[in-house]
């Protein structure tokens, strides 16, 4: 068998074949690698991918051995910081289960140069979305994830061509872009940087009854956008606001759009484990480093 570990905003989700569950970053303080056996017995697992915050210290699919600093730069930045998801790294690289480390989209990533205008694209979970969108819609689409934030990739020619990630463009319910009155407060020192990035969501902003409708508007805008570099390209939604979301965006859109469930990460996680254990030196346009 073979895991994919999804590092998410509110929880880890753990795939292999139909198998998953799920804790919560709180929960996953006490996590011991045993508890993979809920998946399967620990001698039948084969590999791991496990992904770790922003994954912007690595650009290559890293044999977890080879990682530094669990693959990020530093642990500051935008987000929560929980202590979960570094319980999960480490326990699996104590394991001794051979696991690789899968890389977020930033400078250094091999994507269409003009997206390196922002610093950081996408981190790694969403790449897990990627592979398993790929796996129905082929080489060439568009894949929204939508929850607590908002992330949009582009993939052509079976390649990760960019992405727009949580801070830069369409909100989620809790986190988005830094407007005007969010500098504002962090000028005045009410805020930090990424306090106010955690106060950018639609249920900060907007009243209920249009939250929704808000993301969906943006989300749109987002798919919509990438459709300049790739003007037929089918189109995906994922996260937990997809099933949500996906009618609103169909109208915007004018256009059907694919809808996945929350464990889509885990699961194309765990297919890029498969595909890497078994020889595939690349995935997405990625490098793999064994």
């Amino acid at each position: 068998m073979y895991i994919g570990v999804d590092h998410g905003t509110t929880a880890i989700r753990f795939s292999a074949g139909d198998s998953h569950f799920k804790i919560s970053r709180k929960s996953a303080v006490s996590f011991n690698y045993s508890d993979l056996s809920r998946l399967c017995p620990l001698d039948e697992i084969k590999g791991i991918a496990v992904c770790y915050s922003m994954g912007d210290g690595i650009s290559e699919i890293t044999n977890i051995r080879k990682v530094k600093n669990r693959g990020i730069l530093t642990r500051e930045g935008a987000g929560e910081h929980i202590g979960g998801g570094t319980r999960v790294y480490d326990e699996i690289k104590k394991s001794g289960i051979p696991a690789i480390v899968i890389p977020g989209i930033h400078r250094n990533s091999p994507t269409d140069p003009r997206f390196k205008v922002y610093s950081h694209q996408t981190s790694p979970e969403k790449l897990g979305i990627a592979y398993e969108v790929s796996k129905n819609l082929g080489d060439d689409f568009i894949v929204c994830d939508a929850s607590s934030n908002t992330v949009t990739l582009l993939v052509t020619g079976g390649k990760i061509t960019g992405a727009f990630d949580a801070c830069i463009f369409a909100p989620g319910t809790t986190h988005g872009a830094i407007d005007v009155d969010g500098i504002r407060k962090i000028d005045e020192g009410v805020w930090t940087a990424n306090e106010a990035f955690m106060h950018a969501g639609v249920r900060e902003h907007v009243p209920e009854d249009i939250q929704n409708k808000t993301l969906a508007m943006f989300a749109a805008m987002e798919c919509a956008a990438m459709r300049l570099l790739n003007k037929t390209t089918k189109i995906a939604l994922a996260g937990s606001l997809a099933p949500v979301i996906a009618e609103e965006i169909s109208c915007l859109l004018g256009e059907e759009v694919s809808v996945y469930d929350e464990w889509c990460a885990s699961k194309g996680l765990s297919l890029m484990a498969k595909d890497v254990f078994n020889g595939k030196e690349e995935i997405l346009g990625l490098k793999v480093s064994l």
